[in-house]
């Protein structure tokens, strides 16, 4: 199994990962948010967050099990 990058937030900010060839889990409401969180698939290891996604996802993101984050710029 191939390792994935994956990118999760509100679409309108993840297209350009799209064409990178990421994983896209757009999520626009918090509960969204955790469920995409909760569907990453085992093989992530890079999880690109918009800044609202990053802020639902709070101490969730602190978890030593969970793929490395980056936070996109607000």
């Amino acid at each position: 199994m191939t390792d994935t990058v994956a990118a999760l937030g509100e679409q309108a900010l993840l297209e350009g990962f799209r064409l990178a060839g990421a994983s896209i889990y757009v999520a626009e409401t918090d509960d969204e948010v955790h469920s995409a969180w909760m569907a990453l698939p085992g093989n992530a290891v890079v999880v690109f967050l918009t800044p609202r996604a990053a802020a639902a996802l709070g101490a969730l993101l602190a978890d030593s099990h969970s793929p490395m984050t980056v936070v996109l710029p607000s």
